[in-house]
């Protein structure tokens, strides 16, 4: 169950049952696994423009081209694997902050060692 047990005694205590709960964390569930797909979609472009820090680019955007970003979901967790041309990164966390014409025009991720932190994606360097 997505819930430990501090919010799930909080919860029940705000009124809903064990079958209340369960059915949150099913949609809780879902709602990550159609995020991770989303966000696997968004890297299908071949280059992506990004606010990341880089420590040889004195560049507020950076540019990358995308090998593959694969991820896995686990209740609410979204993680896996960022492959850019040259290097990757793990991924804990992600999300999507902007959207046009129902599909995702800014995302943020939480990448892993090399870059500890969460970095703004966009397909386009004037979408960041």
């Amino acid at each position: 169950m997505h819930f430990d047990q501090r919010e799930q005694a909080a919860l029940r205590d705000a009124g809903l049952t064990t079958d209340d709960l369960e059915s949150v964390a099913d949609a809780v569930a879902a709602a990550a696994d159609r995020d991770a797909a989303r966000l696997e979609s968004f890297f299908e472009h071949e280059t992506v423009y990004s606010d990341m820090d880089r420590a040889h680019s004195d560049s507020a955007v950076q540019e990358h081209s995308v090998d593959y970003l694969d991820l896995y979901t686990h209740a609410a967790d979204i993680r896996g694997y960022l492959r850019f041309d040259r290097w990757g990164a793990w991924v804990a966390g992600g999300r999507i902050l902007r959207e046009a014409d129902g599909e995702p025009e800014l995302v943020e991720l939480t990448l892993g060692p090399t870059v500890h932190g969460r970095v703004r994606f966009a397909p386009k360097p004037g979408k960041l």
